[in-house]
């Protein structure tokens, strides 16, 4: 006797497998291999498990379709000196931005904050 295969196995994906076109890979990948760059959130940004953006990452790397580059730092070459800088901190819709004169623990405490509410 033969069984009907189910649509959906227990257990399984209720939606069907999604395609990437190699173009969004190229480009998620791309992004992905920026020196100091969040993975985790580029792939949770565009909608991607952070495990398969790794691997595409991996696997561009692998059949050489990229190479890791080491950064090329360029330093000003102005001789004033530099304002204090501003960093902007975006958790869902709250902004917060802090210079570099704020305690490390007064920023938790902030981050925390923002998370919780």
């Amino acid at each position: 006797m033969i069984e009907a295969i189910p649509d959906c196995v227990e257990g399984g994906h209720l939606q069907p497998r999604r395609r990437w076109s190699d173009e969004f890979k190229e480009k998620a990948v791309a992004e992905a291999l920026v020196p100091r760059a969040n993975v985790s959130a580029i792939a949770r940004r565009i909608g991607v498990e952070p495990s398969q953006l790794f691997g595409w990452r991996r696997k561009a790397l692998r059949e050489g379709l990229i190479s890791v580059l080491e950064p090329q730092l360029e330093l000003p070459v102005s001789s004033t000196q530099c304002k204090s800088a501003i960093v902007e901190i975006t958790i869902g819709a709250a902004v917060i931005r802090v210079n570099d004169t704020i305690d490390e623990e007064a920023l938790r405490r902030v981050l925390r904050a923002v998370r919780s509410a």
